[in-house]
């Protein structure tokens, strides 16, 4: 049994993989300030005798006594991040120098949830590891991605500099179940606009692109990151390649509802990207052949009969 702490653990993302920690049989510390997590996500794991809930804030120092950890705290849809950017970077960074910072003095192996955001508008797709970006530092976004970015520095010197041992996955656009159904996403706007017949929004064309993976994919991804060679340290894109324009996500949605709602389109936010794919060869490769398995149809299947509750 291993002490795992997972910050943002009261989070969509953070729950799923608590949970699935919890049922591999290790004792579980969830740290959440519920800046964009919800209790509501971890309530079933409440009874658990392993499992610790925790109310903190990633950017004050943490002390524990932890086998692993997986960073994960910080508000990661554009809505929320750009509410109070200061904060979203003091997340990003101090929070990565905290949980740094404590992997340090316990031994503990570190895992940091980066995001495609590090490669900002691509010029190059899909888009590999070995790709620096193109990232605007001074635009509505730079909070986040560049926050990240800063993440991945010091994870990067923290273990050349003190033996720190690291492991950095960039996560692609993730969808399912327990996501906030108003935090801003496309799938989640999607899905609750066309559940309650309200126009869907789509911003600019409707031809720029994502690939949508489920999150039991994702924590698939990052637990055998987590369980990787030491000497692996990434960055790796944990993501899914199928690629699908606005268009057609709204499309497939409004066939998955039966809805009646009609598409509209308005301008694109500045810095959207246009193109988001990612390359997973390296993680094929160093991550014991890991694909991801869940179609969207059957993700979006999941994750509609979920909002049909909490909408």
């Amino acid at each position: 049994m291993k002490r795992i702490l997972v910050t943002g653990g009261a989070g969509f993302i953070g729950s799923h993989l608590c949970e699935r920690l919890l049922n591999e049989g290790n004792e579980v510390i969830c740290m959440d300030n519920y800046f964009t997590g919800s209790k509501a996500n971890i309530l079933h794991l409440l009874g658990n005798p392993f499992f610790e809930l925790v109310r903190h804030d990633v950017t004050e120092p943490y002390f524990a006594e932890v086998d692993e950890i997986y960073n994960l705290a910080c508000p990661a849809s554009p809505p929320h991040y750009q509410h109070n950017p200061i904060k979203t970077i003091k997340t990003s960074v101090m929070g990565a120098i905290n949980m740094l910072g404590l992997a340090k003095r316990v031994n503990a192996k570190i895992l940091q949830a980066s995001t495609s955001e590090v490669y900002g508008d691509p010029e190059i797709h899909p888009q590999p590891e070995s790709y620096w970006g193109n990232v605007n530092p001074i635009g509505p976004r730079s909070c986040y991605d560049e926050g990240k970015r800063c993440a991945e520095s010091l994870f990067i010197n923290y273990h050349k500099q003190n033996n720190v041992r690291i492991k950095i996955i960039r996560i692609f656009n993730t969808y399912g179940t327990r996501m906030n159904p108003y935090d801003g996403r496309v799938v989640s706007n999607f899905i609750v606009q066309a559940l309650k017949g309200e126009d869907i929004t789509i911003y600019g064309n409707g031809k720029q692109s994502r690939s949508f993976q489920y999150v039991d994919d994702l924590v698939e991804g990052m637990i055998r990151m987590m369980n990787a060679e030491d000497s692996f340290i990434g960055p790796v894109n944990i993501g899914n390649p199928g690629e699908f324009t606005m268009i057609e996500l709204a499309e497939k949605i409004l066939e998955l509802t039966k809805s009646k709602s009609k598409l509209i389109f308005q301008e694109l936010p500045q810095d959207d990207p246009l193109q988001r794919q990612p390359d997973i060869t390296l993680a094929k490769k160093q991550l014991n052949g890991w694909v991801p398995k869940v179609q969207l149809e059957e993700g979006l299947k999941k994750t509609i009969e979920y909002f049909k509750k909490v909408v």
